[in-house]
């Protein structure tokens, strides 16, 4: 069965969140802007947001970005009420080290979420990029060699958000081993410690309004499908997905996070009755150049 099939077949679990349910969906960076003052509005950034966990891709130079400057992460999701911060706890990433160890002070308003560093290094803009439809986490739990039979546990997932996807699937364990002190994945390669291909092979996609591969840490995934059309659902509820990773057949099976088949995402936040007087009452002036920005 394809993703729509998929999710036809699949029963609702509620997306019980500790933090504000406005960050559920996928989001694009529209910018951040340091405390030096400068702004960067041009990197390619996205972030899905599942109830559980995260994915996440970075590519300064967009597609033409190099191997070995690309980013990618999926980690769990962690909210802390009382201080009001989202963090993550990544297992491991497309870089060998974490590049953004700050937690977010997070502020919704309107389709965007602005993102606060509490030391005050920088804020982000975010902003939503889905409406309303589906959405569906799945967490990858472990692949089996369908040859050998081979089981191997690996970090990875999958988030339908809408008409937007994700999926990532993080390097084989011996691969990740290898990188665990380094610093600069460009020396790792120098060194033989790794190759370009292994660095590569760490996997972060998106598709953006259907499901084919809009952006990737891998150069051969752009433009293909994000998930093949076959996936299962075992008798105990989870998800598997042959791939073909390095020339062998795998299966990857997924638990589902969350699956929502109507989710109404963020796209507008409460104001007071007097601010919407004020907006009433001024928006030949306040909504003459107004509209929409994802």
């Amino acid at each position: 069965m394809n993703l729509q099939q998929l999710c036809a077949g699949l029963p609702p679990k509620r997306a019980d969140v500790p933090f504000p349910t406005h960050l559920l969906g996928v989001f694009r960076r529209k910018s951040i802007t340091f405390a030096t003052g400068v702004t960067d509005e041009r990197t390619v950034v996205y972030w899905f947001q599942s109830a559980g966990f995260t994915i996440d891709l970075r590519l300064p130079h967009g597609d033409r970005t190099r191997v070995a400057e690309r980013q990618g992460w999926i980690g769990d999701t962690v909210w802390d009420d009382a201080a009001g911060l989202l963090s993550w706890n990544i297992a491991s990433s497309y870089q060998p080290r974490n590049q953004w160890p700050e937690p977010a002070r997070l502020h919704a308003i309107g389709n965007a979420v602005l993102e606060f560093a509490p030391s005050g290094a920088y804020v982000e803009d975010w902003r939503q990029q889905a409406t309303i439809g589906p959405l569906l986490g799945l967490r990858l739990i472990d692949m089996v060699d369908e040859a050998t039979g081979e089981r191997i546990s690996l970090d990875g997932g999958l988030v339908l958000a809408g008409d937007h996807v994700a999926f990532a699937r993080a390097r084989q364990p011996g691969i990740q081993a290898r990188l665990l002190d380094v610093e600069d994945l460009d020396a790792a390669v120098s060194a033989g410690l790794t190759t370009s291909a292994e660095v590569e092979s760490y996997e972060v996609s998106v598709a953006l309004g259907g499901e084919l591969v809009t952006f990737s840490t891998q150069d051969q995934r752009i433009g293909q499908a994000i998930v093949g059309p076959e996936f299962e659902i075992t008798p105990d509820g989870d998800v598997t997905l042959p791939r073909i990773i390095d020339g062998r057949a795998w299966l990857l099976r997924f638990a589902v996070d969350c699956y929502d088949p109507a989710c109404a995402f963020g796209n507008q936040s409460p104001l007071t009755p007097e601010a919407r007087v004020w907006m009433d009452r001024e928006s030949e002036h306040l909504l003459v150049n107004a509209e929409t920005c994802r």
